[in-house]
């Protein structure tokens, strides 16, 4: 082992390359605490709605400020709905004849189908499929193990409507109306016959579910 003597070596602590190592040590110091309170507090988070879940026999989903992320990223914009199509029906091939029990349809001139934009509607998936998974196995589904999935889901008191039950199933509203849109979500809690779906609210004003079209 070669020693070298400590007069030739080229290498010269200052003070100041001290303080600059020692303060580079504490910002990363600093910054791995921060992202680890973060991951703790977002952990700790998740960990409750799961216990609350649990407790009440439903299934904690993902939380809603995920849902809302992924709104943004994969509907179009707001805009107004667009109207049932028009024009002449498609013609017949030549030769054919149309059946004397044909029944011609109807373009539907109301509800979700027409009323809501295309956010609404991609976004409305996604809320229903969110909440039907954590309501599906909920087991005596009272009113108030409903609001409380609801209410871990990330859907407030505001949002929760017409809150009742009737024999084995709860029924509620969610307006879900945001940037001009007239979303609303009906739904029944019933196990594994839950069914959530699409409505509409009020363009403006307080949410009343005698005012929602389906």
């Amino acid at each position: 082992m070669t020693r070298i003597p400590a007069s030739t070596s080229t290498f010269a602590r200052s003070p100041r390359r001290l303080r600059l190592t020692l303060a580079i040590t504490a910002f990363s110091v600093l910054t791995l605490g921060a992202c680890g309170t973060e991951r703790t507090v977002k952990t700790t988070v998740g960990a409750e709605q799961t216990k609350r879940a649990e407790a009440v026999g439903g299934q904690a989903g993902p939380p809603l400020t995920q849902i809302l992320d992924r709104i943004e990223q994969s509907c179009p914009p707001s805009a107004p709905p667009e109207g049932p199509p028009t024009g002449p029906a498609e013609a017949l091939p030549p030769g054919a004849e149309v059946p004397s029990d044909a029944i011609e349809p109807i373009a539907p001139t109301a509800g979700p189908e027409v009323e809501l934009n295309a956010r609404d509607w991609c976004a409305s998936n996604l809320h229903e499929e969110r909440i039907a998974q954590a309501l599906w196995h909920l087991v005596d589904p009272t009113p108030t193990k409903v609001r409380t999935i609801l209410n871990d889901l990330g859907y407030t008191d505001e949002r929760i409507h017409d809150l009742k039950q009737s024999g084995a199933t709860t029924r509620f509203f969610l307006d879900l109306r945001e940037k001009g849109g007239r979303l609303c979500l009906k739904g029944s809690a019933a196990g594994e016959k839950t069914i959530v779906d699409k409505c509409v609210a009020p363009a403006t004003g307080p949410f009343t579910p005698g005012d929602r079209k389906q």
